[in-house]
């Protein structure tokens, strides 16, 4: 048996090697997904906008605002824009996982004319590099683009705050990441409202905060206000 074993060995090293050399597939791209949400409380916020919703009916096709704690406490949201139909659906401390999660309940049910997200500033806060705030962002969109394929999105920079000042390098580096990939996206426009937000050393400026230093007052409304409505649709 033995001088047939080695041609025998040699044929199928060549059968297999011909079958190897053939050509190969792609593996289609993976959908990017933003994981699940940071904290189970914010289902006490969906049922509370269903609660809203069901009292109150929202406007049609409606500008949706939604995102962390800088979107909820905008309570002039109605009157800042009075030609624009406005729905705030901001829930405060939530990530930008968070509004993917929940896109449905805070953005696509209403089919809006627009969505604008702020959100990042937690992830940042959390620990969550800024490489991983890109990749939520390019969750969100995909998300809101599965239902809602032409709806204009706009993401509104992480805001700069004097309770986070150490977190500034993370934050802009953040921003310029999700403004560079906004740039690349069809509809997606980046609001830089950081920049604003910034004296002339470099730090955040006081006036626009509340004594949490945290979140803004009126006047950080006010130029947010200023800032945002150019790019309403």
């Amino acid at each position: 048996m033995r001088p047939f074993t080695a041609p025998a060995l040699l044929l199928a090293a060549v059968l297999s090697a011909c079958a190897g050399a053939g050509p190969t597939t792609t593996p289609a791209p993976v959908a990017p997904t933003a994981g699940a949400v940071s904290s189970p409380q914010w289902a006490e916020d969906m049922a509370r906008f269903a609660a809203e919703d069901a009292r109150n009916p929202p406007p049609a096709h409606p500008i949706v605002f939604t995102g962390s704690s800088s979107v909820r406490m905008w309570q002039t949201l109605a009157e800042d824009f009075p030609d624009r139909p406005v729905l705030n659906r901001g829930f405060g401390g939530s990530q930008l996982r968070d509004a993917t999660w929940y896109a449905d309940e805070v953005a696509t049910r209403y089919r809006p004319r627009q969505v604008m997200l702020y959100a990042g500033d937690n992830d940042i806060d959390a620990g969550r590099p800024p490489q991983r705030v890109l990749a939520d962002f390019r969750a969100f969109v995909a998300r809101i683009r599965r239902d809602l394929p032409r709806v204009p999105i706009a993401y509104i920079a992480i805001k700069p705050s004097p309770a986070r000042f150490d977190q500034l390098p993370a934050q802009r580096e953040a921003n310029a990441l999700v403004k560079a990939e906004a740039a690349r996206m069809d509809g997606v426009d980046f609001i830089d409202v950081a920049t604003p937000m910034l004296d002339a050393d470099g730090r955040p400026r006081a006036e626009l905060f509340g004594d949490d230093h945290l979140h803004m007052n009126a006047r950080g409304y006010a130029l947010w206000r200023e800032i945002v409505a150019p790019y309403l649709r």
